[in-house]
C-alpha cells in the first residue's frame, strides 16, 4: 500500500507540472549545446571569457573546447591554455558544486579540448584541411540530440568553415540542409576570412554577427563591444565603467582561488568575447533563439546590413544583426546604441560573476545566490487597446533568506507593438513597477496603425545579498483588436 501511495504522489506531481507548462506557468529550460572556438593567447581577453565561462559550466552541455587563429593570431593555435585553466577549474569544481549542481568534471572538459590548424582563415578550409577540432565539430552536429548547436565563435570561424565544406563535399543535400539547421552561431565580429565566406555559401545558417574587420574601426562600432568597453573600445557613455576596471576585477575576480589567478588583466577591455554566450545562462531573461529579445549577451535583429567601410566585402543575405535600445544611463541621460543593448545589464552580470567566483572558494552559507523569480500568472497573456494588465510576481522567493526588490519595466524594443516614446522615454507608465503587484493599460494613444503586436514587460527580481543579484521572468502580452 505504501508503494502505491508513493507512486501516485509523484504521478500526482507530475501531473501539475505539465498542467503548469501547458498554462505557462513554468518554462521548461534545457540546458544548449555548446561548441567554443577561441584564438586564446592572441590578447587577454579570451582566457578572461573563459574564466567566466566555466564559472556558468553548469548551464551548457559543452561539446568543444577549440583553440584556433584569427586576423590577431594567424600562425599558431594554444590548447594548452585551455588546459591550464581547465585545471585550475578542476581545483574549484567541487566547491562549485556545493552552491549548484551539474559542474562538468575536469576529466570531462579535458576530452573536449581539441585545436584548428594554425593557418589563417580560407587557408584552412578545403580538401585536405581537416583538423582535431573540425572533426570534432562534425561530431557534434552528428550527435542525435535534437537540441541545437551553439557555436560560440571568439577568434576566427575556419573551422567551422571546414566542418560545414567537408559535410557539402561528401554528403547530399538534404544531410547539408539538417546540419546546417541544427547550428546556431554567434562570432564576436569577424576575425578572420571565413566569416563573409560562410554567410555567404550557407544562406540558411543562423548566424549572429557585428560584421567587419578592426582594421577599418569595427570593433568600435560592433554591439559586444557593450560588455565593457566605454571609453575607447565602444566609444559611448552611459553604463558604470567602475564595473568593468582592473581595479574592481582585482578584488572580485583575480583575488579569489585558483580560478582567478587565471584571469590576466585586460589591455583593450573586458572580455570582448563573453556576450557570445551570455544569453546562453538560464537566468530567465534570454530566449537564445529569439535575438531580437535581448538578454545579457545583447540584442539583435534579422536583416542585410548595409555595406560599411570595415566589411571586408559586400553582405549577401540577412543575418542577426546589432540592434539598438534606448536606456537611460548612470549619467542620468537617455542613450539609443546597439551597445546599450548588453550594457543595460551591467551591475547585474557583473554581481553575479562575483557571486560565482565567491563559489569558488566559500561555503555555501559564506556566499549569495540568486533569487527565484516566479510569476502568479501565465507568461503569455492576450489584451487590446485600454485593457489593464495586473501582473505579480508572486511566489518568488531567495534560497539565502534575503530580502527581494522588484522592477518592472516594458522592454519596447523587445516586442513589436508600436508605441512611441513618451516625455520620460518610456512608452508605457508601470503603476507600482517597484513592489511585487504591478499594473499597465494597454497604451491606446501615440500608437502607430495598426495598433496591435507584442509587448515584453520584464520583471526583474533582485536580492539584498552581497553582491546583489537578480533573475528574471518575462512577460508577453499579444495586443490584437
Amino acid at each position: 500500500m505504501k508503494s502505491c501511495n508513493t507512486n501516485f504522489r509523484q504521478f500526482a506531481v507530475v501531473a501539475v507540472v505539465l498542467l503548469l507548462l501547458m498554462n505557462g506557468r513554468l518554462s521548461a529550460h534545457e540546458k544548449p549545446r555548446v561548441f567554443v572556438l577561441t584564438d586564446i593567447e592572441n590578447e587577454p581577453d579570451d582566457a578572461m571569457s573563459l574564466v567566466r565561462f566555466l564559472t556558468y559550466a553548469n548551464h551548457f552541455d559543452i561539446e568543444g573546447l577549440a583553440a584556433t587563429t584569427s586576423i590577431h593570431q594567424q600562425n599558431r593555435v594554444a590548447p594548452e591554455r585551455i588546459r591550464r585553466i581547465v585545471t585550475a577549474y578542476g581545483k574549484v569544481r567541487d566547491n562549485l558544486e556545493k552552491h549548484e549542481a551539474g559542474f562538468p568534471t575536469e576529466a570531462f572538459l579535458s576530452e573536449r579540448i581539441t585545436e584548428g590548424l594554425p593557418v589563417y582563415g580560407m587557408n584552412g578550409v578545403g580538401e585536405g584541411k581537416d583538423s582535431p577540432a573540425s572533426e570534432r565539430l562534425i561530431q557534434a552536429i552528428d550527435q542525435p540530440d535534437e537540441r541545437p548547436l551553439w557555436v560560440t565563435v571568439w577568434g576566427g570561424p575556419s573551422v567551422l568553415a571546414q566542418a560545414l565544406w567537408k559535410i557539402r563535399a561528401t554528403r547530399s543535400a538534404d544531410e547539408l540542409q539538417k546540419a546546417v539547421a541544427k547550428l546556431r552561431v554567434y562570432t564576436i565580429s569577424d576575425q578572420d576570412n571565413s566569416g563573409p565566406w560562410l554567410r555567404r555559401e550557407f544562406p540558411e545558417l543562423f548566424y549572429i554577427c557585428s560584421p567587419g574587420f578592426n582594421d577599418g574601426g569595427a570593433y568600435h562600432h560592433a554591439t559586444w563591444s557593450g560588455i565593457s568597453g566605454d571609453y575607447f573600445h565602444g566609444r559611448f557613455v552611459g553604463a558604470d565603467f567602475q564595473l568593468v576596471t582592473n581595479e574592481w576585477l582585482d578584488r572580485n575576480v583575480r583575488s579569489k582561488g585558483p580560478l582567478g589567478k587565471e584571469y590576466p588583466l585586460w589591455e583593450y577591455l573586458m572580455e570582448g568575447d563573453t556576450p557570445s554566450f551570455m544569453n546562453l545562462v538560464n537566468n530567465g531573461l534570454s530566449e537564445p533563439n529569439h535575438p531580437e529579445w535581448g538578454g545579457w549577451g545583447g540584442r539583435y535583429e534579422h536583416y542585410l546590413p548595409r555595406p560599411q567601410k570595415w566589411h571586408l566585402q559586400p553582405e549577401t543575405r540577412a543575418f542577426w544583426s546589432d540592434a539598438d535600445d534606448e536606456v537611460f544611463g548612470v549619467d542620468g541621460h537617455w542613450h539609443t546604441d546597439n551597445h546599450a543593448t548588453i550594457w543595460r545589464w551591467r551591475e547585474a552580470y557583473q554581481n553575479d560573476f562575483a557571486a560565482r567566483m565567491d563559489w569558488t572558494i566559500k561555503s555555501y552559507k559564506d556566499a549569495n545566490h540568486p533569487p527565484v523569480a516566479k510569476l502568479g500568472h501565465a507568461n503569455q497573456l492576450s489584451a487590446k487597446p485600454g485593457d489593464r494588465i495586473e501582473l505579480s510576481a508572486a511566489g518568488s522567493t531567495d534560497p539565502d533568506g534575503d530580502s527581494l526588490s522588484y522592477t518592472w519595466f516594458y522592454y519596447n524594443e523587445a516586442g513589436t507593438f508600436p508605441a512611441s516614446n513618451g516625455r520620460d522615454g518610456q512608452p508605457v507608465p508601470i503603476v507600482g513597477f517597484d513592489q511585487a503587484q504591478a499594473s499597465f493599460v494597454v497604451p491606446t494613444r501615440r500608437v502607430m496603425p495598426p495598433g496591435t503586436g507584442t509587448m515584453h514587460i520584464i520583471l526583474a527580481v533582485t536580492d539584498h545579498g552581497s553582491p546583489r543579484l537578480t533573475r528574471y521572468q518575462r512577460v508577453i502580452v499579444d495586443v490584437s483588436r
